[in-house]
Parts: C-alpha cells; sequence; structure tokens
C-alpha cells in the first residue's frame, strides 16, 4: 500500500513565518510537523508520495538530508491545483487502496482500524471523522445510522452544517476515484470530487483520540502540548545548567545555559537564549537569539528572529530576521 500526503497551501494562517519555512517543516516536540504525519502510518506502507507545491525545493531538500522512516517521493506541481487537483497530479501510481493524509493533521489515530473499517464496508471510501463543537471551518457529513456518508458539505455555516463529525483530513479509498479528477485542471477534492462520489459509498470511521488542525499558531502550539504529553517526537529532560520543569526538545547545538523553561518548548538548531531567559509554550526556529532576561511565551519565532534583554514576547508568530 502506499500514502499520498497533501503539502499544497502557501500556509497563510502561520504567517509571516510560512513567508520563510514551509508550514510542513515547522518543528513541533523537536521534529517537523510532516514527519509526525507520517508517524501516523502503519508498518507495510511502501511508499509516501508528497504532493507538493509551495516551496517545494525546501522541502524535498529537508526530506533527502534527514530520510524519514518511510521512502518518500515528491511530486511538484508546476502551477496550484488545488487539492483535488494535486491529488491527480501525484497520484499516477497510487495502490489500490491507498491512504489520503493531509499534511497538518497531528492525532492519535488507529490507522490500522480505519483500513479494516474500508475492507468491511467494501465502498469506494473511508473517511476519518472526528467530533467537533464548531464545524464550520471545516468539512461537514452527514450519516446515516450504518456510518455511510449522506451529504458533505466544506464549510457550512451553523445553520447548514449536517452534524459536528467533520472530515479529520485522513481516509483510505479506491485508486479509481484519481481518474474521477480533471488532469491538470484546478479541483477541490473536498468541495467538488468527494460530494461527486457518495453515490459509490463512502462511509464514515469515527475516530477517538486526540485530533488537531495544527494550521494556525493556537492550534499548532497545542498540539506540540499533546505531542510531549503523550511522549511523541522529542521528550527530553532540561540540559545541564537550566532550570524550570519541561519538557523540552532542544538542538544539541543550542546555547541555553543559564535559561529557565516552563512546558512545551521546542528550540531549533544553533539557537542562543541568555541567562535569566523565560521559555514556555513556544517555537524557536533555527537561529533565533534570545536576549538575557527576555520571556518568550505562547509563540512561535521564525528562523533568525531576536528578542532583545528584557522584552517580553507573547500570543505572536515573528517571521524570518524579526526583531522584538
Amino acid at each position: 500500500m502506499k500514502a499520498l500526503v497533501l503539502i499544497g497551501g502557501f500556509g497563510t494562517r502561520l504567517r509571516p513565518v510560512t513567508y520563510a519555512v514551509p508550514k510542513q517543516l515547522i518543528p513541533l516536540a523537536g521534529k517537523p510537523m510532516l514527519y509526525h504525519v507520517l508517524d501516523l502510518l502503519p508498518a507495510g506502507i511502501e511508499e509516501v508520495v508528497l504532493a507538493t507545491g509551495y516551496k517545494a525545493d525546501e522541502i524535498g531538500r529537508y526530506v533527502t538530508e534527514h530520510p524519514p522512516r518511510v521512502p518518500v517521493r515528491m511530486v511538484p506541481e508546476a502551477e496550484p491545483l488545488g487539492t483535488g487537483g494535486g491529488m491527480r497530479n501525484a497520484g499516477g501510481d497510487m495502490s489500490d487502496p491507498f491512504l489520503l493524509l493531509n499534511s497538518d493533521v497531528i492525532a492519535a489515530f488507529d490507522v490500522a482500524a480505519l483500513l479494516t473499517a474500508q475492507t468491511a464496508h467494501g465502498g469506494i471510501g473511508t473517511m476519518t471523522l472526528v467530533e467537533v463543537e464548531d464545524p464550520t471551518p471545516y468539512g461537514v457529513a452527514a450519516l446515516d445510522p450504518d456510518d455511510r456518508i449522506l451529504r458533505f458539505v466544506e464549510k457550512p455555516s451553523r445553520e447548514e452544517a449536517p452534524s459536528r463529525w467533520i472530515n479529520a483530513g485522513l481516509g483510505v479509498w479506491r485508486q479509481d476515484v484519481l481518474a474521477r479528477i480533471p488532469s491538470q485542471t484546478p479541483v477541490s477534492w473536498e468541495r467538488e470530487v468527494v460530494p461527486s462520489l457518495l453515490a459509490d459509498g463512502v462511509y464514515a470511521f469515527r475516530a477517538q483520540g486526540f485530533w488537531e488542525d495544527a494550521g494556525t499558531p493556537e492550534r499548532l502550539l497545542r498540539a506540540q502540548k499533546y505531542l510531549f504529553e503523550s511522549g511523541r517526537g522529542g521528550r527530553r529532560a532540561l540540559p545541564a545548567g537550566t532550570t524550570g520543569k519541561g519538557p523540552a526538545a532542544i538542538d544539541p547545538s543550542a546555547a541555553v545555559e543559564g535559561a529557565s523553561f516552563g512546558g512545551s518548548v521546542t528550540v531549533g538548531p544553533h539557537v542562543i537564549v541568555g541567562a535569566g531567559a523565560y521559555l514556555e509554550d513556544c517555537i524557536l526556529m533555527d537561529r533565533v537569539t534570545v536576549d538575557a532576561g527576555a520571556s518568550v511565551v505562547h509563540s512561535i519565532l521564525g528562523p533568525r528572529a531576536r528578542v532583545h534583554g528584557g522584552h517580553r514576547v507573547a500570543h505572536q508568530i515573528l517571521g524570518e530576521g524579526a526583531e522584538a
């Protein structure tokens, strides 16, 4: 079996960091978001195909320099094709069936159980759904008593939402769905393709456990906290010469002696944190500088950002080279 991972979009909700870095390479709990998505894959996946667009070269370079546990092949698109068009562009030799994943989903799902559900139903595909309080930012499903999806509405108003069960960005599909997507044409998988497949039997796999669409600063930091709490992706004790509680994922090349840590902190390569500085619930990407006595809480700092001594950065996202 193969897996197709959708890496489209420009990461607009995570700007200005994503002007410099694709969101899939933003580190959470010590490793890029994309690698946490790949951790969901069950044993036996033969290959992962990355359907890439924005900053594809940077993603390709990182994957080459840091090979994941599953063989990965990239298929870039020459121009934005949407989620459906990206699938068609990259899915020429998918397995039957194949897994489909969004690249910003941090979750604790039983993918083996999803595959079993697809075999049992025998329809054209099975979508993982999660129940949320507010379904309006997502694709929402109406279900019959056998969990067959009767209707699928992308980003409805509260009045139009048929339920609170939403697309969690993970599914398993028969290969022939790809042939139904026009070639080299911008198409939305969620708005245009999925509704057209319902007559062929699309079923729901109602997932339990943690799920987060890590596409905004708040959700990104919430996902990182979950990863630390669940022991996934880089729980480490604080290094000698620091104080606080952690957990924190601190690159060995970072200089943090004299700093103090709250929980859920990622410190990237060649970061410098001065004595008396305080970090909590934050992400410091490569070559960030936090001067002595400064503090960073509930924030994301892009490459080479700097926080000057005595300053406090809270609930902010700083882009590459920004100063505060």
